[in-house]
């Protein structure tokens, strides 16, 4: 990890002054827990925590073999989540919730908030907007390997879209709390997700606003 990046991401990492002898709850980072108790967002809007949603759409247990290697064999070629190595993503499968989930399940609900992201194992989804007026816009297919609701996690913001099963899906699923805990007993993995995560969102923002730049009328005689 480059200086610049270590500097940005020191916030997230417990105290380095924590004895090595102490037990994983003490000093125990609330970072991503605290970021929706904090948030301020108007009257009425639901905060739906991965507990809930996953009764809600009837989640069941999806044992965790081999599924690190599943993960590691999607992300090969994705340019963010492949400098994750084996060891790393070994590691960072024990915080997830996996899980099995049926077709016409949303997952994730446009405009409510919510603490958690997935990745999707197996299965096929979609990302839809309905928009203001009432338009349903399909935004995206979501095939094994694509990433989810990671911009909420983040940064405790409302969901921009709907995620929705289109057929049986396995997930693995990252909540707030989950994410503390990782970043309390494996801070730099915690900061090393976190910032690709950063960096693929960046990635997603610069390519839209790209998009809409190209797609503006240009003035006369430019």
């Amino acid at each position: 990890m480059n200086t610049p990046l270590r500097h940005l991401l020191r916030p997230l990492w417990p105290s380095a002054a924590r004895s090595p002898s102490s037990t994983p709850g003490d000093g125990d980072s609330v970072f991503f827990s605290s970021a929706f108790a904090s948030q301020d967002v108007p009257d009425g809007v639901p905060f739906v925590p991965w507990e809930a949603r996953a009764v809600e759409i009837s989640a069941r247990r999806l044992p965790a073999d081999g599924v690190a290697a599943r993960l590691q064999t999607l992300w090969a070629d994705n340019r963010h989540m492949a400098l994750l190595d084996a060891d790393a993503v070994q590691r960072m499968v024990r915080f997830f919730s996996l899980v099995r989930v049926g077709p016409q399940c949303e997952v994730i609900r446009q405009d409510e908030r919510g603490d958690f992201m997935a990745v999707l194992l197996a299965g096929d989804m979609s990302v839809n907007r309905t928009q203001p007026w009432g338009e349903c816009l399909h935004l995206a297919q979501l095939r094994p390997g694509d990433i989810m609701g990671e911009m909420s996690l983040l940064d405790g913001g409302l969901r921009h879209s709907a995620c929705t099963t289109l057929a049986d899906c396995e997930l693995a699923v990252l909540d707030a709390q989950a994410m503390d805990e990782m970043l309390a007993r494996e801070p730099r993995l915690a900061a090393s997700l976190s910032a690709l995560l950063a960096r693929k969102l960046s990635h997603r923002l610069r390519t839209v606003s790209a998009s809409l730049a190209a797609s503006q009328p240009r003035p006369a005689g430019y």
